[in-house]
């Protein structure tokens, strides 16, 4: 077992490698053509690009399988495997949208978007576990699947709204619209830091260990693979020189989960700064000459298209599969459950940009920025709902 565990995460190293020579190839193809860029099919850069996409995503699926023989069960239960198999998905829809369009600046955005959340996985624990009784079912690969195939897709549609919103949006001009843009770049460059932070100290192999009380009395015991810049209730922390919280948190919050989020801010904000200070820039400045020749309806019609796709494909996995596993599991569909909750309100957003797009005629930098915030909730459902709010379907 041991063997096809190794196997499986040389082959995602080798996935996420050839992800990024991807994008230095498709960023090569933008600089090479000399007008708008509306189809590629010439461009030699972008061949190879799509074919390093290929092999990538063919290296992966590989590792999904060998990771699965190595656990004997599907390998999407824990937060590194739902979120590399998350990554996995977008580039399977990247691929599929490339054939259709031909745009190379996509490729960039988006392997860009999936090695960065495939990297942002890795950093959580990967170890394979047994399963807990509730999810040793076959519901766990359908709803699961479904659900980040669908999301996947949606991502796509991120893509090409922020994409519409780099070129369309003057970065030099301090409005409104520049300063949310810029915040979803402080979002992305908060994820990198966080990367880079959690790869820091565990080269420096860091743990700390708290025993702590739980909110019904028991005791037990919570490890750190970061300083506890927030302590566990009634925490006393069992592992000598190691940092002291600054904060303790109730019972109710799980103080661990929420140091990583408060890791990956702090380390955003420093990573941030450091890149304004250098380039004196905004970082949608600094991107905007990768996407001066886009064709803007284009990119409006990738992202309505996508949604189109991936609505359906989410709302079949998130909602319909996941209540009918609920009422397998826990004897009822439905029990507003903060995942849960979630996934409706994801679902309702993307109803409604639907309805805004087709009854109301909203395209352009409207659907854009519709795109764009859907993919902050899908995100904020991964990382804050599953590593701070305590609920049944919170990842480990």
């Amino acid at each position: 077992m041991l063997n096809f565990i190794q196997i499986s995460s040389s082959l995602l190293y080798a996935a996420f490698v050839l992800y990024l020579i991807a994008v230095l190839f498709f960023s090569g193809a933008i600089r090479k053509k000399g007008k708008e860029e509306i189809s590629s099919h010439k461009n030699r850069w972008g061949k190879i690009g799509i074919a390093l996409a290929i092999a990538g995503f063919i290296s992966q699926i590989f590792s999904f399988v060998t990771r699965w023989i190595a656990g004997g069960h599907a390998p999407i239960s824990n937060m590194f495997e739902f979120i590399s198999f998350f990554g996995m998905m977008i580039v399977g829809a990247f691929i599929l949208i490339y054939f259709i369009y031909k745009i190379n600046v996509l490729g960039i955005f988006a392997l860009s978007v999936a090695a960065i959340l495939i990297a942002y996985g890795s950093m959580f624990p990967r170890e394979i576990n047994p399963l807990i009784p509730a999810l040793q079912s076959d519901w766990l690969f359908i709803h699961v699947s479904t659900t980040a195939t669908g999301q996947a897709i949606l991502a796509i549609s991120f893509v090409a709204g922020l994409i519409y919103l780099l070129k369309a949006i003057n970065p030099t001009v301090k409005d409104k619209r520049s300063f949310m843009l810029e915040v979803i770049m402080f979002g992305v460059i908060c994820v990198i830091g966080f990367i880079a932070v959690t790869s820091s100290f565990a080269i420096a192999d860091y743990k700390a260990e708290f025993n702590w009380v739980d909110k019904e009395g028991n005791e037990k015991v919570m490890k750190y693979q970061l300083p506890a810049l927030v302590g566990p209730n009634e925490g006393t922390m069992s592992t000598p020189d190691r940092f002291s919280p600054i904060v303790e948190m109730p019972a109710i919050i799980h103080a661990r989960k929420l140091n990583t989020v408060i890791w990956t801010l702090l380390s955003g904000t420093v990573f941030y700064t450091a890149i304004r200070l250098l380039t004196r820039k905004r970082i949608s400045q600094i991107l905007h000459p990768v996407v001066r020749k886009v064709n803007l309806d284009l990119m409006d019609e990738i992202s309505y298209r996508s949604v189109l796709i991936g609505f359906p494909v989410f709302s079949l996995g998130g909602l319909i599969f996941a209540m009918i596993w609920a009422q397998i599991a826990w004897t009822r569909f439905w029990g507003w459950d903060p995942k849960e909750v979630w996934a409706l309100i994801t679902f309702l957003f993307y109803a409604a940009f639907l309805h805004l797009r087709l009854s109301r005629g909203w395209h352009g930098e409207k659907t854009a920025w519709l795109a764009v915030i859907g993919f902050v909730i899908i995100i904020f459902n991964l990382i804050v709902v599953n590593l701070v709010i305590a609920g049944l379907h919170s990842y480990a």
